[in-house]
């Protein structure tokens, strides 16, 4: 999943993107609300975590500009105001949920999970297709009677995959939704993720086939 975090306090900001990486996200990085504002005019964002208090506005003044645009890409905002009206306020121009700082890190990680799910449809942390089952909060791939563990950056890509089975992805979706722009890589690196997606595939009833000269797809054997 790629994220966009909107916080101008730098330490705060480190500490955020750093926690999601380890959960195998690219977060991208904005400390203003006209850089965020770059950032969501060139990139689609699964998720974005939004400060109140930024250095040039409110930050609810990005939230009311994103939801006029009619972006539906969910939204937390994090606040240091406790005030009911502060938090209804947000909510009713349209974000997903908020939290109030100073938060717990193991809080904001669930609160995401839960934001994201709501988006997908789903009440569970679990994706079925074709006799196989992701569980992102296990960090595991099931089929057949077997429990595969899977790595961060695996389990992110194959969240890509089970969200559109039977759709072709290319590289460069790929990337996108795996990579921040801080990322160094090529698509060289999508293949290398492919690859080691298949060997955790191995026996499964799903594979992902290559589609020559535009991408990869997640298909039922």
């Amino acid at each position: 999943m790629r994220f966009l975090l909107i916080e101008d306090n730098p330490k705060l900001s480190q500490a955020i993107a750093e926690r999601l990486s380890l959960d195998g996200h690219a977060v991208d990085r904005a400390g203003t609300i006209r850089a965020a504002s770059d950032c969501v005019a060139v990139t689609e964002y699964d998720l974005i975590l939004l400060d109140i208090m930024l250095p040039d506005g409110d930050g609810r003044s990005f939230l009311r500009a994103h939801r006029n645009s009619a972006r539906d890409t969910p939204v937390i905002v994090l606040t240091a105001r406790s005030e009911v009206s502060d938090r209804v306020g947000s909510l009713d121009l349209g974000a997903d949920d908020y939290i109030t700082k100073p938060f717990d890190f193991a809080e904001l990680e669930a609160r995401c999970r839960a934001v994201l799910r709501r988006r997908g449809g789903a009440a569970r942390n679990e994706r079925a297709f074709g006799g196989a089952v992701l569980d992102s909060l296990r960090a595991e791939l099931r089929f057949g009677g077997r429990c595969v563990p899977l790595r961060n950056r695996e389990l992110r890509m194959f969240e890509v995959f089970f969200a559109a089975p039977n759709r072709v992805l290319s590289k460069a979706h790929l990337m996108e939704r795996l990579f921040s722009f801080s990322d160094d890589v090529s698509e060289n690196a999508i293949e290398v993720y492919v690859a080691r997606l298949r060997k955790r595939l191995a026996g499964a009833p799903v594979r992902i086939e290559t589609v020559r000269g535009l991408g990869y797809r997640l298909v039922a054997e």
